[in-house]
């Protein structure tokens, strides 16, 4: 059996992730160069991996908790951060003028769902 601590770690480990990812490709799309540029693959990669161990790690310290049959509110605002987040890397791609507003928007949804877990508030 895994430990709520174990999932914890996979949590902030997807994040990093998915956070890194973003950040990486916004500037370097803000630089013009994302389109071209040979890590791109890799940072798409990365993103992805991450956005699932977020959700892996976020569920599992759920199931430690007791709270799969009824989750509270603030369960499904993260989720719904989760996947701005998820759609953040296609607004980067596909339009790299709002880079730096994505970028901004990144974290300040990372500030949003830190403040849903800490507080619980909903």
């Amino acid at each position: 059996m895994i430990s709520y601590q174990v999932y914890k770690l996979t949590h902030f480990f997807g994040i990093f992730l998915v956070l890194s990812a973003l950040g990486g490709m916004a500037f370097a799309a803000a630089l013009g160069e994302a389109a071209k540029h040979p890590w791109r693959k890799l940072a798409g990669v990365a993103h992805g991996i991450g956005l699932f161990l977020v959700l892996l790690g976020g569920f599992g310290m759920l199931a430690r908790l007791g709270m799969v049959s009824g989750m509270p509110g603030w369960v499904y605002a993260k989720l719904a951060l989760w996947a701005i987040l998820g759609a953040a890397l296609v607004v980067i791609k596909r339009r790299a003028a709002l880079a730096h507003i994505t970028w901004a928007g990144t974290v300040l949804i990372a500030l949003a769902a830190g403040y849903l877990a800490l507080y619980k508030p909903l």
